[in-house]
């Protein structure tokens, strides 16, 4: 059962980039959107399983926001460069320096032994569920080529980045409460 955990994490990771080249390179928009939710699931399997028969690790820990993180770049990049949008890069662009930020402070936490700071929250993991659902629906109005489906998409994915700004900012406040 750990490997299967393991492959799950492993399996975001590696279709990220495959993801990104159906997109922008084949216009396969239908298997991009089966290939994400795949992996989509796929978050919710590993941590879950994980839970259920006490295989978490340090590892696992480590490697799933990472996966989740891999998954966000190239999609964000991919629908960027799709949609030609100048939107969809800025504020793909702010969520993901916060998502590096959040790197550097659990890095800083662990080495000054106080990870509990940026433990994953409940309103983080609703984060990463919004954003996937914010990348889901640009591919349906891709494959649809609907722009009020891609116009409410830019609207969710506003909606992300107020989530995702709050996150970073109480993951930081955490590390640096005294």
């Amino acid at each position: 059962m750990n490997y299967f955990i393991q492959f799950l994490t492993y399996f975001r990771i590696l279709i990220a980039p495959i993801i990104f080249i159906l997109i922008t390179l084949y216009d396969s928009y239908s298997w991009a959107l089966v290939l994400f939710f795949l992996a989509s699931i796929s978050d919710y399997w590993d941590g879950f399983l994980a839970r259920k028969y006490n295989l978490e690790s340090v590892m696992g820990a480590v490697l799933d926001p990472i996966a989740d993180k891999i998954l966000i770049v190239f999609l964000i990049l991919a629908l960027s460069l799709e949609l030609s949008s100048t939107f969809i890069g800025i504020v793909g662009g702010i969520i993901l320096a916060r998502e590096f930020w959040v790197i550097a402070l659990r890095d800083f936490n662990a080495r000054q032994g106080n990870s509990g700071a940026t433990q994953v929250t409940f309103l983080a993991k609703i984060k990463t569920f919004i954003q996937f659902i914010v990348f889901s629906l640009y591919l349906v109005g891709l494959i649809l080529n609907n722009a009020l489906i891609i116009f409410i998409s830019n609207f969710l994915l506003f909606l992300a980045l107020i989530i995702t700004l709050q996150t970073g900012l109480s993951y930081t406040m955490s590390t640096f409460k005294k």
